[in-house]
C-alpha cells in the first residue's frame, strides 16, 4: 500500500477522552468493578500525606487527625463496602457533615455523569451540597466514570445536560484535570481552589 492510500485508524471516543484527560494532567485508569474503585481510593489515601488548611486565625492543628475519605451519594451497599475497607486501614469514611471538614479531606470519591471526549472533561451533576463539597475540598478527587457515559463532545451530551438544568436547584461541574489557577502574578498553581489531583477510573459496563 502506498503512503497516499494509507488511512488512519479511527480513534474511539474513549481513547480520545483518555488522551485529552491525561493531557490536562488527570490520572486515568480502567477498572472492572466498584470494588476496584474502593481499593484504589483506600490505597491512594494510604500513600498520600495528610494535609489540612487553616480556615480561621486559629491555624492548623493536626493532633488526632486521621486521613478521611468523603463519599456522599453512594448507594448504601457501596458506602458500607468503602467504609469497611477504610476502617480496616485506619481511615475515616464520611458521607455527610462535610461543612465540619472545611479544612479539607484527603480523598473525595464520586461518580461522574458524563465524559466529554473532545476535552477530557468529566461532568458531575451535584444536586446535593455534600457532593459539591466532597469534590471541592478534597486533596485528591477519585471520579468513577462509566465507559458508556463517554460522548464525543458537549453537543452529544445536550439532552442529559438539559435534564440536569431542569431538575433545579442543582449545580453541574465541568472538571478538566486538577484545580489550577494563574490569578496570582500569572504563575500557574495547582490545587489552590480545589483538588491537587484528579483520578478518573473508567468503569467497564
Amino acid at each position: 500500500m502506498s503512503i497516499t492510500e494509507a488511512t488512519d485508524k479511527p480513534v474511539s471516543d474513549v481513547d480520545r477522552f483518555v488522551d485529552k484527560a491525561r493531557a490536562a494532567a488527570a490520572i486515568v485508569s480502567t477498572i472492572g468493578s466498584f470494588e476496584e474503585a474502593v481499593d484504589y481510593a483506600v490505597d491512594l489515601g494510604l500513600k498520600k500525606e495528610l494535609r489540612r488548611y487553616a480556615i480561621d486565625d486559629s491555624g492548623v492543628n493536626l493532633a488526632g487527625a486521621v486521613k478521611t475519605i468523603a463519599a456522599p451519594l453512594l448507594s448504601g451497599q457501596e458506602f458500607d463496602l468503602l467504609a469497611a475497607a477504610a476502617e480496616t486501614h485506619g481511615l475515616d469514611c464520611i458521607g455527610t457533615g462535610l461543612r465540619s471538614h472545611l479544612a479539607g479531606v484527603d480523598i473525595g470519591l464520586s461518580y461522574g455523569d458524563i465524559g466529554i471526549a473532545e476535552t477530557g472533561t468529566v461532568v458531575v451533576n451535584c444536586p446535593d451540597e455534600q457532593l459539591r463539597l466532597a469534590t471541592m475540598i478534597c486533596e485528591y478527587h477519585v471520579c468513577i466514570l462509566k465507559r458508556s457515559a463517554i460522548v464525543p463532545d458537549a453537543y452529544a451530551a445536550g439532552q442529559r445536560l438539559t435534564e440536569f438544568m431542569l431538575d433545579a436547584p442543582t449545580y453541574t461541574a465541568f472538571i478538566t484535570g486538577p484545580s489550577r489557577t494563574a490569578d496570582i502574578e500569572r504563575v500557574l498553581s495547582i490545587g489552590v481552589h480545589g483538588p491537587l489531583e484528579l483520578h478518573i477510573l473508567i468503569l467497564e459496563d
